[in-house]
């Protein structure tokens, strides 16, 4: 593969185009890049399908002519995080959702990504069985009226931010000490000595913090109009997370996820996930009960929720889940805990040849939607 120039309006005839597009230097690309490696075998597979594939490098600084680059193709494929190294999507979505008006198939389109890529999915869908005693808080004034009666109960809970990624501002937190007298929808009783346990999933941290100033530290997470999401913690989160990788809406592959060896070492509990997955087919066995699960009960459901088409979903996307308390038949039941459409990488390799046969169906659609929407002559 190799970065492609900029160019005109998107091609009419001949093999079908796809842009990979992730984060880098246009001028001074990373050879050794992650993403190259790993996408291999979804450009093997996407190659043997007869789509003609080709890298395109995004930085903000070069937004437009990216947007203009990309009008080549019949559609892109990006892999850019929420935020990463200080980054956010705040160039890079505005540009795609011209790219998609120009008709290009975007993969994951930003509308699709706002509708079910952030953490507010988990209150939408809060009406299902993958659900965890879910709230959310629209402003701070609202958090920091709320949240810590909610925590009077006894339990802890699970704190995230609207948009992230890799477990960072996601928060357990618990009381410490309860000193404050009952009036909880009263703010300003919790004083400094009420103490909160919180633990950083992003690092698995541990410290005492007043109420107060937790509930100051969590104010930026309400800027730009987000939102922050309070779930019930799961305790069996030290027995890891199952990741259900789909294309659109067919499942293509599983992976397993455990907690931090550190973590345990240092005698800390489990929270956030190591990085390291292990890969499964869809037809593994153990997961056949959850995948029939999502086929047949949650994704259509969630598709009505949210008012999507089958077809809207990205070509690539997972479902995050961890084992919650077993029914009363004792089998597991599952408790969704993200899903993930910006940057779904790595993959199992064995899921490239359902992913190219997607992406192939959508790219054909786009250049026919194309040709028919242009004048005659």
């Amino acid at each position: 593969m190799h970065p492609s120039a900029g160019g005109s309006a998107g091609p009419a005839n001949g093999a079908l185009r796809l842009a990979l597009m992730w984060r880098d230097n246009p001028a001074a690309p990373d050879p050794a890049s992650r993403y190259r490696t790993r996408l291999q075998p979804l450009t093997e597979a996407l190659t043997q399908a007869g789509v003609m594939v080709e890298p395109v490098l995004y930085a903000d600084e070069a937004a437009d002519a990216v947007h203009d680059q990309l009008l080549r193709y019949d559609g892109v494929m990006v892999w850019v995080n929420p935020l990463a190294d200080g980054q956010d999507r705040s160039r890079l979505d505005p540009m795609l959702r011209q790219v998609a008006r120009s008709g290009v198939w975007v993969s994951a389109d930003p509308g699709v990504i706002q509708t079910m890529g952030t953490k507010e999915v988990l209150f939408r869908t809060r009406s299902l069985s993958w659900d965890a005693d879910t709230h959310l808080y629209e402003t701070f004034e609202v958090f920091q009226r709320r949240f810590p009666s909610r925590l009077e109960a006894g339990r802890p809970r699970i704190l995230k931010p609207q948009r992230g990624n890799d477990g960072q501002g996601v928060w357990k937190v618990e009381l410490q000490h309860q000193t404050a007298s009952r009036h909880p929808e009263t703010p300003d009783r919790w004083s400094n000595t009420t103490m909160l346990v919180v633990q950083a999933a992003a690092d698995d941290g541990i410290e005492a913090v007043p109420i107060p100033a937790f509930l100051e530290r969590c104010r930026p997470y309400f800027s730009n109009v987000s939102c922050l999401i309070d779930q019930a913690f799961q305790p069996r989160v030290g027995e890891g997370m199952i990741r259900c990788y789909l294309s659109q809406d067919q499942v293509v592959g599983w992976s397993e996820q455990w907690p931090r060896r550190e973590t345990a070492a240092a005698g800390r509990p489990a929270l956030g996930m190591a990085s390291a997955k292990t890969m499964h087919e869809p037809s593994a066995a153990r997961f056949q009960r959850l995948r029939r699960m999502m086929a047949e009960a949650w994704l259509p459901s969630m598709l009505g929720i949210l008012d999507l088409a089958p077809t809207a979903l990205p070509a690539i996307w997972d479902a995050d889940f961890l084992l919650g308390p077993p029914d009363a038949a004792g089998q597991d039941t599952y408790v969704l805990c993200e899903i993930n459409v910006s940057s779904v990488l790595p993959f199992p390799d064995t899921a490239a040849g359902s992913i190219a046969r997607t992406v192939s169906s959508c790219l054909k659609a786009a250049r026919q939607a194309r040709c028919e929407s242009r004048p005659t002559a």
